[in-house]
């Protein structure tokens, strides 16, 4: 996460502060492997882990986490990897 430092800090907090301590200990190494592309001006939302062809399936999660902005921060956890990072309503990414 040496993209975006300060996001990188704000969702390894996020989720320490959740108890998901092995998801936050993913955090320095997570690489981006493509942006939302949805379009929509309020999304920031990324991939770590290549677009899945349609569900997730089994081994999937959502980890719902309290923003230290006012949106959302919602993780796509598979098989205990973070797979998407949503970004919702947040400044621009740093």
């Amino acid at each position: 996460m040496d993209r975006w430092p300060a996001l990188a800090t704000q969702l390894r907090h996020a989720l320490l502060a959740e108890s998901e301590v092995a998801l936050a200990g993913q955090v320095d190494t997570l690489v981006v492997v493509a942006q939302c592309g949805c379009g929509d001006d309020f999304c920031q939302s990324f991939y770590t882990e290549p677009k899945p062809e349609g569900a997730y399936g089994p081994g999937h999660r959502n980890v719902l986490l309290d923003a230290p902005w006012a949106g959302l921060l919602i993780l796509d956890v598979v098989d205990d990897h973070i797979a998407y990072v949503e970004v919702l309503y947040r400044e621009p990414l740093n």
